[in-house]
């Protein structure tokens, strides 16, 4: 019996032979290790860069939230902050993530003078944020700022700039009524609107009667427990703010 070769596998490539391996030139080589350490060196000067920046950032912010508190509620000793927490108010929460904050001012005698609170809604363009305060023993504002507003430049962010459409926050009822300029009947709870801003305008209205509706029965049953106690109560004491000129409660 005659030997016979056996048919051997097809390779796929015809029978020739397999491809040398890619080599990598040095010069190839150099350059990808170059961009990689530009890369780690720029993603750990963005990390320092952050580190360094962010501390000075959140001071900034509370500097200003602090200053604002002391505006609206017209120029307090000190103020307290307090959280809502299960529907009430609270200086001593479980935890304070993700809670609604309360500032309560006080003069120099340890008397409250009023609230001041944070809301946040959508307006024209975008989210107005603003600060209000609040008097629960009358129920009248006592003064608003925005804090932060990209609403549409010369006509939306008048909300910010137009002096007469602010002061018109300061000791009037609630809720807030919206009226334009010359349509007013004169009533304690009116709101002199901006002529070509009546929507940021509304917004900003809208806001602060919502912010109220949400948080005026806790507020109120908290100013009432405080008057009671005659002001800040010693159980609390660790808890109220530093002199507002000083930066403000906590």
């Amino acid at each position: 019996m005659s030997e016979q070769k056996l048919p051997m596998a097809d390779s796929g490539n015809g029978g020739a032979p397999p491809p040398p391996p890619i080599q990598v030139s040095a010069s190839s080589a150099r350059l990808i290790a170059t961009l990689a350490t530009a890369g780690a060196l720029a993603g750990l000067a963005i990390v320092m860069a952050f580190q360094w920046a962010n501390p000075r950032i959140e001071a900034y912010k509370a500097k200003v939230l602090a200053e604002s508190i002391t505006e609206v509620l017209g120029g307090p000793d000190h103020y307290e902050t307090v959280y809502v927490e299960n529907g009430a108010l609270t200086t001593q929460p479980l935890d304070t993530t993700g809670l609604d904050r309360v500032y309560v001012g006080y003069d120099e005698n340890g008397k409250p003078m009023g609230v001041a609170l944070e809301a946040a809604e959508a307006g024209f363009q975008d989210i107005i944020t603003l600060i209000f305060g609040y008097d629960p023993a009358s129920g009248d504002l006592m003064g608003m700022k925005v804090l932060d507003s990209k609403e549409t430049p010369g006509l939306g962010d008048k909300i910010v700039k137009d002096t007469a459409f602010i002061d018109g926050f300061e000791n009037v009822g609630t809720p807030l009524v919206g009226v334009k300029k010359g349509q007013g009947s004169g009533g304690h709870d009116e709101v002199v609107m901006i002529t070509g801003a009546t929507i940021s305008s509304r917004a900003v209205i809208g806001i602060i009667n919502h912010r109220l509706e949400a948080l005026k029965a806790p507020v109120d049953t908290y100013w009432s427990a405080t008057l009671t106690a005659g002001g800040v109560s010693s159980d609390r004491a660790a808890d109220v703010g530093a002199p507002a000129t000083a930066g403000g409660g906590s």
